[in-house]
């Protein structure tokens, strides 16, 4: 297995200070970047196993500090007081992943091959990463696994530039139900190149290892297999146009 980087990219925001990570194989020629939004965890060693996967992929991702580097939940309520203010306020949700994504841009240790970025994430990740598309930022490509659908202006997804892809477990309890057709309408009005993939029998944070809830939130290694197969079809494609 060839050797995975990870470090960190310290940076302010609004007189806040956050603490990413960046994740590449170093001495390689440009690769694709991907901003990497992580589930309401934040910045976590979880977060950092699927970051060195894709990397291994062939990519220089970043994963993004959403919540600030002195906050780094340790439990489910600490993630959820942290999550929920962004949630509600998805202008400041979108400035943070928009900074995100400058930093990925702007870092000189792994060398970015030009116009080739895009984003996914995970729970609220997916979320986020979603709304960092809808913003406009220049992504070929957005991924969400097992993430929410909603936005307060669906007229938003006017901006998206590249291509969408929804991974959704067909009995997750957290999404509700009636996202979906409200997002397909919303891509379809919007003129998005997007796909909607429904796994069989998954709920919550299918991609988790940790996750070991029933019925609510719980790992499904197959599902899982088969989304990160999706993403990478996907990344392959629009990154060779």
């Amino acid at each position: 297995m060839s050797k995975v980087i990870v470090e960190s990219l310290v940076y302010h925001l609004s007189g806040k200070t956050y603490e990413s990570r960046l994740v590449y194989e170093p001495g390689a020629l440009g690769k694709p970047g991907l901003v990497m939004a992580p589930n309401w965890m934040g910045i976590s060693e979880g977060a950092e196993r699927i970051a060195k996967e894709v990397a291994e992929q062939g990519y220089v991702v970043l994963i993004a500090d959403l919540y600030g580097q002195s906050l780094r939940p340790s439990n489910a309520d600490e993630a959820g007081a942290a999550m929920m203010p962004l949630k509600n306020d998805r202008g400041e949700l979108r400035k943070r992943m928009q900074e995100a994504l400058a930093q990925l841009l702007g870092q000189s240790r792994a060398l970015l091959e030009p116009g080739k970025v895009g984003a996914f994430g995970f729970c609220f990740g997916g979320c986020c990463a979603l709304e960092l598309a809808r913003s406009g930022a220049d992504l070929r490509a957005t991924v969400s696994f097992h993430g929410t659908l909603d936005t307060p202006n669906a007229e938003d997804a006017k901006r998206i530039q590249g291509s969408v892809l929804v991974l959704h477990g067909a009995s997750d309890p957290l999404v509700p139900k009636e996202q979906l057709p409200a997002f397909e309408a919303e891509m379809d009005a919007a003129r998005v190149d997007w796909q909607l993939l429904s796994y069989g029998g998954a709920v919550h944070s299918f991609t988790d290892p940790n996750a070991n809830v029933p019925g609510k939130m719980q790992y499904d290694r197959r599902t899982s297999e088969r989304a990160f197969r999706a993403m990478h079809n996907l990344l392959k494609e629009v990154f060779q146009r």
